[in-house]
C-alpha cells in the first residue's frame, strides 16, 4: 500500500480565486487556503471595499489581491479572472462563495428580488466556473468549490428564493461534476450550517434577563453539538476540497452544520 503524503493537503503555488472573500467566511477560507500556501485573489463591488480588505488579510498574514467585479456580469467576471491569470498565473481553485439572502414571505415578493437572489446565488457561480474551467482544463487540473447551504436541502419560512437557489447549486456541482470530471476538475461543494458572524451577533446577544435569544436557542437545540459554528469549522474542509488530498472527492456536497442534518430534534 502506497504510503500517504502530508504535503498532499498543501497548496504552494496555487492560485486561488475567492469571491465575496472581503469579510465573513469567505474571508476566513481565503486566509485558511493562503496558510495552506496558496495565491489570493478575491472581489468586492468597490476598490473602497477591497483596499479595507486587503488591510485586513495583512493584519492576518495573507497578502491577497482585491479586483472589482459583480459577479453576476458575465464581462466583467471574464476580465477579471484574465487580470488574474496575468497578475497571479492561471486560477487553480474557485470558491463560489459570493451570495445574498432576502428573507420574504414567499407571496409578498417580487419577483425582481427573486431574480436578484438567483442571479447572485446561482447564475453568477455558473459565470464564474465557465470563466475558469477552460484555464483548468488547460492546465490538467482545478478545484471549484460551490459554497452551497444546508438550505440545499432543507426548505424553512421567507427563503424561498435562497432555497431555490442554493438547491440549484447543489446540482450545478454535481453536472461540473459530471461534466468535467474527466478533465481532471473536482467540484464539490461546501454547505455550512449556522455560523457565528458579525451578521448573526444581534441572533445570539442575551436578552435583558439573560436568557438566550429565541433564534439562538431554537438553532442550539436542533444541532446535536450544542453550538452554533465558528469560521474556523469551515477552513479545514476548504484546503481539503481545495488540495490534492481530494482528488478522488468529486459532486460531494460536504455540510458542515454541527449535525443539524443528521438529527430530528429532541422529544417534547
Amino acid at each position: 500500500m502506497a504510503e500517504f503524503d502530508m504535503n498532499s493537503f498543501r497548496l504552494d503555488g496555487k492560485v486561488a480565486l475567492v469571491t465575496g472573500a472581503s469579510d465573513g467566511i469567505g474571508f476566513g477560507m481565503a486566509c485558511a487556503l493562503a496558510k495552506a500556501g496558496a495565491k489570493i485573489a478575491f472581489n468586492g463591488r468597490s476598490q473602497e471595499k477591497n483596499d479595507a480588505a486587503v488591510l485586513r488579510y495583512k493584519e492576518n498574514g495573507v497578502d491577497a489581491k482585491g479586483y472589482v467585479c459583480d459577479v453576476t456580469d458575465e464581462a466583467s467576471v471574464q476580465e477579471m479572472v484574465r487580470q488574474i491569470n496575468e497578475d497571479l498565473g492561471v486560477i487553480d481553485i474557485l470558491v463560489n462563495n459570493a451570495g445574498i439572502i432576502k428573507r420574504i414571505p414567499m407571496i409578498e415578493m417580487d419577483v425582481e428580488d427573486f431574480r436578484k437572489v438567483i442571479d447572485t446565488d446561482l447564475t453568477a457561480q455558473f459565470i464564474c466556473a465557465k470563466a475558469v474551467i477552460p484555464g483548468m482544463i488547460e492546465k490538467g487540473h482545478g478545484k471549484i468549490i460551490n459554497i452551497c447551504s444546508m438550505m440545499s436541502e432543507l426548505g424553512r419560512e421567507t427563503v424561498s428564493a435562497y432555497a431555490a437557489a442554493k438547491g440549484g447549486l447543489k446540482m450545478l456541482t454535481r453536472n461540473i461534476c459530471s461534466e468535467y470530471g474527466a478533465a481532471n476538475i473536482q467540484c464539490n461543494g461546501i454547505g455550512p450550517g449556522y455560523i457565528a458572524t458579525k451578521q448573526t451577533a444581534p441572533l445570539r446577544e442575551r436578552q435583558a434577563d439573560g436568557s438566550r435569544h429565541p433564534f439562538d436557542q431554537f438553532i442550539v437545540s436542533k444541532t446535536p453539538a450544542d453550538r452554533w459554528g465558528e469560521v474556523e469549522d469551515l477552513m479545514g474542509p476548504a484546503v481539503f476540497l481545495a488540495s490534492d488530498a481530494s482528488n478522488f472527492v468529486n459532486g460531494h456536497i460536504l455540510y458542515v452544520d454541527g449535525g443539524i442534518l443528521a438529527y430530528i430534534g429532541k422529544q417534547p
